[in-house]
């Protein structure tokens, strides 16, 4: 392959992964932090019950305070967070079920379909992109069971597909 055709084969996996990218999100937006925890011009809070009132969260200082009225400190986002790293998490579960298959999908058409090398490898590559970019934001939420079988699974379509790809040539 040419230097020429590696450059535009590089090009065609970054594009892929842009239009995929790009395309999920006009039609499935991320959550917003702002929407769930947005300012809150509040004024100090030094006791437990005045964090309470706000719906945060308390934290007592184990060593002594720094100032000496105040026992400890209040994360007064973390309701708000809480809340917001639910649906982050939905949301990162729902945009790896596109990614799999979708990738999936762009590395079959781009080894099955495409008869021009430079082409087929771009998609390919684009499809390993996209499969990366689901799983990678729900990685940190998925069990290790989960993160196990999936590579599992992964790894014996792809020598399946390299096999049965170079076995048709």
């Amino acid at each position: 392959m040419s230097l020429k055709n590696i450059v535009i084969g590089i090009a065609i996996i970054i594009l892929t992964i842009f239009v995929v990218v790009y395309g999920v999100g006009m039609f499935y937006q991320a959550p917003n932090y702002d929407d769930f925890c947005g300012e809150k011009s509040l004024g100090p809070i030094n006791t437990e019950a005045e964090c309470l009132a706000v719906e945060g969260k308390w934290s007592s200082y184990e060593e002594p305070s720094p100032q000496e009225n105040i026992r400890g400190w209040c994360d007064i986002d973390y309701k708000c967070r809480e809340e917001y790293n639910i649906v982050r998490e939905r949301y990162s579960r729902n945009i790896f079920l596109i990614a799999l298959p979708l990738g999936i999908i762009l590395i079959i058409t781009g080894v099955l379909v495409f008869g021009l090398e430079v082409v087929g490898a771009g998609l390919a590559g684009g499809g390993v992109g996209i499969i990366l970019w689901g799983v990678g934001g729900y990685w940190q939420y998925g069990s290790d069971i989960l993160k196990f079988s999936l590579s599992l699974i992964g790894l014996i379509i792809v020598i399946y597909l390299a096999y049965w790809f170079n076995k048709r040539r």
